[in-house]
C-alpha cells in the first residue's frame, strides 16, 4: 500500500538501487578504511593500538548527531535539498581527511564525513517512508539492504587494492568520487516525494514536539531501544574486525576475503526475509532471530573461554555467519517496526529513531571495542548481553501494545 506516489523517473527496481547507494557511503566510509587502520595508526602516530578505532566510531557520532538535523530539515524543504547539503558537507569531510597531517585531523574529517553522510542515511528511510508502509516498507528495506550489503563486501577489498597501488589517501579519493557520481544520479533521476502541502515550517516548537512524540510513543521509542542494541555489538565487531583477523589470526591480505565471506550472511539474510516478512511477520521474526543471537553467543562464549578466548578461525567464522544471519533479518524488521506510528512525522521521526539507536549502539559498540584484549571474549559476550537486552526490550514494548488493545476492546 502507497501512501504517496510521486511521478517518478526511475522505476521501482532503479529506486531501490538508488536508496542502496545513498545508504551504501555509511558502509564504504566505514568498510574500505578497515585494511588500512593500521597503516594510518603508524602514520599519524596514534598512541595506543585500540585507539585507531576511533576512526570507525567518530564517523557514527557524526552520523548520530547529523540526522538529528535531517528529517526535521527535510520537513520544511523538501528531502531533495537537505539531502544534497548532506551529500555536500560529507566532500568537505572526505577532502579534510585526504589531507590530514595528523590523528585530531584526521578525526575532525571524519566527524564531518558523519555529520554529512547522515543525510542521505536518514532521509533514504524517509524518502522510503514517504511512498511505503507497514510490511511494503519492510519488503522495501530489506531489498535496499540487501543490496547495500554487497558494499561490505567489496569495500575492505577495495580499500586492500587501493593500499596495493597507492596510499591510505587515495581511499579518501574514491569517496568523494563517489559521493560526487551518486549525487548526480539522485539530483537527476529521483522527484521530490515531500509535496508542498505536507511541508511545515522549521521551528523549534514543532522540532521539540515531534521529538516529545516520538520519545513518548511506546512502539515507537521500543524498538529503536532494542534496534540500537543490535547493532550495537556490530559496532563492537567493525571496530575489531582489523585486529582480530589480520593480527589476533594473522590474515594479513585475506582479511578482506573472510570480512566478505561474513557480509554474504547480512546480504542473505535480508533477501529471505523480504519473502518471509509477507508471511510471518515482523515481530515473529525478530523475537526468533534475537532468541537464536541469545542463545548462541551464551554457548559460544563458554568455548571461547575453555580456548583462553582464541577458538579455532572456523568455529569463530561459522558462529559469526549464524549471528550476522540473524542480525540482517532485524535490521529492516527493527526500523520499519520504530517507524510504523511515525508516518505523520516521517521526517522528524526517521531523524530520532536514526539517532537515538545509533548513540545506543556506539554506546555498546565503543564499549566492546575498547574491552579488546587480543581474545574474541568481549566480541561474543556483546552480541550475547545485547541480544538478550534487546529481547527483553521488545517484550517491554509488546507488552504496552498488548495493554492498549485491551483498553480499546473495553470502549
Amino acid at each position: 500500500m502507497t501512501e504517496t506516489q510521486p511521478e517518478s523517473k526511475a522505476n521501482f527496481v532503479e529506486f531501490v538501487a538508488l536508496m542502496a547507494m545513498l545508504m551504501s557511503l555509511v558502509a564504504l566510509s566505514i568498510d574500505a578504511m578497515l585494511p588500512a587502520l593500521g597503516e594510518i595508526g603508524r602514520d599519524l602516530g596514534v598512541a595506543r593500538d585500540n585507539d585507531v578505532q576511533l576512526v570507525v566510531s567518530l564517523l557514527f557520532l557524526g552520523i548520530a548527531v547529523g540526522q538529528l538535523a535531517y528529517g526535521p530539515l527535510s520537513d520544511s524543504t523538501g528531502r531533495k535539498p537537505a539531502l544534497l547539503a548532506g551529500l555536500g558537507l560529507y566532500m568537505v569531510g572526505c577532502l579534510c581527511s585526504l589531507f590530514a597531517q595528523s590523528f585530531s585531523m584526521m578525526l575532525t574529517g571524519r566527524l564531518m564525513q558523519g555529520l554529512g553522510v547522515a543525510g542521505p542515511r536518514i532521509l533514504a528511510v524517509a524518502l522510503i517512508r514517504d511512498q511505503y508502509q507497514g510490511r511494503q516498507m519492510a519488503r522495501v528495506m530489506s531489498f535496499v539492504m540487501a543490496i547495500f550489503i554487497i558494499v561490505p563486501m567489496i569495500a575492505p577489498a577495495m580499500g586492500q587494492g587501493v593500499l596495493s597501488i597507492a596510499s591510505w589517501r587515495a581511499i579518501f579519493g574514491v569517496f568523494l568520487a563517489m559521493a560526487i557520481a551518486v549525487s548526480f544520479w539522485f539530483t537527476i533521476r529521483q522527484p521530490e516525494t515531500l509535496p508542498l502541502e505536507r511541508r511545515v515550517p522549521l521551528s523549534p516548537a514543532r522540532v521539540v514536539s515531534g521529538f516529545h512524540e516520538v520519545l513518548t510513543n511506546r512502539t515507537a521509542l521500543g524498538y529503536t531501544i532494542a534496534a540500537g542494541l543490535v547493532f550495537g555489538a556490530f559496532i563492537g565487531y567493525l571496530s575489531t574486525a582489523q585486529q582480530i583477523f589480520q593480527e589476533q589470526y594473522g590474515l594479513g591480505e585475506l582479511f578482506p576475503l573472510y570480512f566478505a565471506l561474513l557480509s554474504i550472511a547480512l546480504g542473505a539474510a535480508s533477501l529471505i526475509n523480504a519473502r518471509l516478512v509477507m508471511r510471518y511477520g515482523m515481530k515473529p521474526l525478530s523475537r526468533w532471530a534475537l532468541t537464536v543471537i541469545g542463545l548462541l553467543s551464551t554457548g559460544f562464549f563458554v568455548v571461547s573461554y575453555l580456548a583462553a578466548g582464541h577458538p579455532p578461525l572456523w568455529a569463530l567464522v561459522a558462529y559469526l555467519l549464524v549471528v550476522f544471519f540473524c542480525e540482517g533479518i532485524l535490521y529492516g524488521n527493527m526500523n520499519a517496526l520504530a517507524m510504523e506510528p511515525l508516518g505523520h512525522i516521517a521526517g522528524v521521526g526517521a531523524s530520532v529513531v536514526g539517532s537515538l539507536s545509533l548513540l545506543i549502539s556506539l554506546a555498546g559498540g565503543t564499549l566492546i571495542g575498547q574491552a579488546y584484549d587480543g581474545t574474541i571474549l568481549s566480541l561474543v559476550a556483546g552480541f550475547g548481553a545485547l541480544g538478550i537486552a534487546a529481547l527483553a526490550v521488545m517484550r517491554w514494548t509488546e507488552s504496552g501494545d498488548a495493554v492498549e488493545v485491551g483498553v480499546e476492546r473495553s470502549r
